[in-house]
């Protein structure tokens, strides 16, 4: 659905409104013209029913329009006497239309003092639930998102089983795109393991003005471009095309911005030419192969649980140890140990399956014979920039210029054909980045799913607020209260702000305690 059709779309719900409600407008004292008149018929309504005139703002925000629309049918209703349980449900199923039934068919008088207090508690406590509920999905879809990480790709910077705030207006809040889905879920309702929207309709891309751009280096939590998930608890047989903002959360480090130049040689990543250099936070691992004498004996468990190594680690012969994630740090620190002859990082010289832009499952890259540890160099593009088109650069933008920005793409020999027109070049429509992991060899990242669109970006990491080791032994050891309200990124090294909640929590309930104690003993003197 592009502006036009979504023009068009409030054009007929508008008109669709006016039809149903201009007699109700008379019977208010308004004119019947105001109902025909899109966004002032809704400011008029508000006015009618005596509700805020910044309602009408909520009825633009897709998925909150979906919950305050209900609450409009059935004050308007009720504003015009139809009070009944069941005139409230009629307004509901059928979509508001019952509301158009008493415009023709009804004597009502309208009620303009009327008593906007719920009838019932039933009613007040699902008015309740319904403004709460709209005020944690409206702060959830466009300033704050809670998120757990769910693998270890950027371990020692993030860690599995840290809950994330993550913010939406830092890169600019992005509207729903799917405007029909529940609120406060992703693409899956929890326990029933259903789809939690419909496909259709779609509305257009829009973003609010951002606080700043991503850079790089920053820690970012997107939508996955290649998502092949049914949902997110059951993988498709198949290839599934689902909304952008309905695609899988992933988080990475974003290590190349739009514009550009990037290369890894031997597992270090190089931008524009120079070796791009990691904040003090980030903890880059990588595969080691080590070797023993075979004779001194070493307890490796016990090293790798001080290390606090979290990825698979075991035996390749009786003198040799694969460990799958260790830092440059810890790398070193093993060289050190008695009976340990040789740490060497793991760097891969072969084409490598799987590998963006060839994704041939079973196969070696065959484009440039790339891998996980030696790839590019690759140019990521930024919207208004163009690119020379040829057989040999088409594999790197096809997705782009397909899945990402709608084109068709027709290929016949040397000859290549965009939207039916010859062309040798492309001009980019959006921006876009490459997200990496800092566990180099356990991520499923860029190298393998390639560029990530500017229109998929979710929003900025900024705070831990709890965090839980699933593994360890004992409810208490689960608790990581080291990493409890701690910053994502930042200079240095991550520091708890917990102990200064807890004191700033104790002192309210002091305070508030001898408010208590002192208003008792003031009303007790009276």
């Amino acid at each position: 659905m592009d502006i036009s059709t979504w023009i068009i779309t409030i054009l007929i719900i508008s008109t669709i409104h006016a039809i149903c409600t201009w007699k109700l407008y008379l019977k208010a004292g308004r004119k019947a013209w105001e109902a025909f008149i899109p966004v002032y018929n809704g400011i008029v309504l508000m006015q009618m029913i005596n509700r805020p005139k910044w309602w009408v703002l909520l009825l633009f925000l897709p998925v909150i329009n979906l919950l305050i629309l209900p609450v409009i049918w059935i004050e308007t209703l009720r504003t015009f006497g139809k009070k009944t349980t069941a005139d409230m449900w009629l307004g509901v199923i059928t979509l508001g239309l019952y509301i158009g039934y008493v415009n023709y068919t009804q004597q009502v008088s309208y009620e303009a003092e009327r008593d906007i207090k719920p009838a019932t508690k039933a009613l007040d406590t699902l008015g309740s639930i319904t403004f709460a509920l709209i005020v944690a999905t409206f702060v959830h879809t466009y300033f704050i998102q809670p998120f757990v990480i769910p693998s270890s790709s950027l371990e020692k910077s993030l860690l599995i089983g840290d809950f994330l705030f993550v913010s939406k207006f830092h890169y600019g809040a992005r509207t729903p795109m799917t405007p029909v889905a529940a609120p406060m879920v992703h693409d899956s309702i929890p326990m029933v393991k259903k789809l939690s929207y419909l496909s259709k309709p779609q509305l257009p891309y829009f973003r609010f003005p951002a606080l700043e751009k991503i850079k790089n280096n920053d820690i970012v939590v997107f939508n996955w471009p290649r998502d092949t998930l049914a949902n997110m608890y059951l993988p498709a047989k198949e290839r599934i095309d689902k909304p952008r903002d309905k695609k899988t959360n992933y988080v990475k480090r974003c290590v190349g911005i739009a514009g550009d130049s990037l290369q890894i040689k031997d597992g270090i990543v190089f931008v524009n030419g120079k070796e791009l250099l990691l904040p003090e936070r980030a903890k880059p691992q990588y595969s080691y192969k080590i070797s023993t004498d075979g004779k001194t004996p070493i307890d490796f468990e016990t090293i790798l649980r001080e290390m606090k190594v979290t990825d698979p680690a075991g035996m390749i012969t009786n003198d040799t140890l694969y460990v799958q994630a260790l830092t440059f740090e810890n790398a070193e620190k093993l060289k050190s140990i008695s009976g340990i002859t040789s740490v060497k990082r793991m760097i891969n010289k072969k084409a490598e399956d799987g590998v963006f832009p060839d994704f041939k499952d079973g196969k070696p890259s065959e484009t440039n014979n790339w891998n996980g540890d030696n790839f590019g160099p690759i140019y990521i593009p930024q919207a208004g920039k163009t690119v020379a088109l040829n057989k040999e650069t088409l594999p790197l933008y096809k997705l782009i210029i397909t899945e990402y920005e709608g084109n068709t793409l027709e290929v016949k020999g040397n000859e290549i054909k965009i939207n039916g027109k010859i062309t040798t070049s492309y001009t980019f429509k959006q921006d876009y980045y490459w997200m990496m992991g800092d566990n180099r060899h356990n991520s499923l990242d860029a190298r393998y799913f390639g560029y990530t669109p500017a229109d998929h970006i979710v929003g900025k990491p900024i705070f831990i607020w709890m965090s839980l080791d699933w593994n360890a032994k004992g409810l208490l050891n689960k608790f990581r209260t080291e990493r409890f309200f701690t910053t994502v990124s930042g200079e240095g090294q991550p520091e708890s702000y917990f102990k200064y909640f807890l004191f700033l929590l104790v002192g309210y309930f002091a305070w508030d305690w001898y408010r208590g104690k002192k208003k008792k003993k003031e009303t007790d003197l009276l």
